[in-house]
């Protein structure tokens, strides 16, 4: 069974940091996650869920949404099934809840690609 299971959300006031962890157990796909891209997602209240950024399996390369540019970084650790997401200067609409995922494509944005789901964490960014 694959497990995802995000940390590190909060409250943050803006033009803070947060950092979001995620650690995947099991065989997604029968493969190991270094065999997956690992992505982040959120959604917020009243909105459809939208891509953040993706680290891929193909070569490490890494995607980000144009809102989060120059601001988010995503990394992970292979050998610990890890993917974690830096957040800097937080702005009021980057609150949402965060998910990761895991898509067997070595680049997707497109949510429907992603084959599993944490449970989600949520940041809350004060004005």
């Amino acid at each position: 069974q694959v497990q995802l299971i995000e940390s590190g959300g909060g409250l943050v006031q803006d033009g803070g940091s947060l950092r979001l962890s995620c650690a995947g157990s099991g065989r997604p796909s029968g493969r190991g996650f270094d065999s997956h891209t690992m992505g982040w997602f959120r959604q917020a209240p009243g909105l459809e869920r939208e891509f953040v950024a993706a680290k891929s399996w193909v070569g490490g390369a890494t995607y980000y949404a144009d809102s989060v540019k120059g601001r988010f970084t995503v990394s992970r650790d292979n050998a610990k099934n890890t993917v974690s997401l830096q957040m800097t200067s937080l702005r009021p609409e980057d609150t949402a809840v965060y998910f990761c995922a895991v898509s067997s494509w070595h680049y997707t944005t497109d949510l429907n690609n992603y084959e599993c789901w944490g449970q989600g964490t949520q940041v809350t960014v004060s004005s």
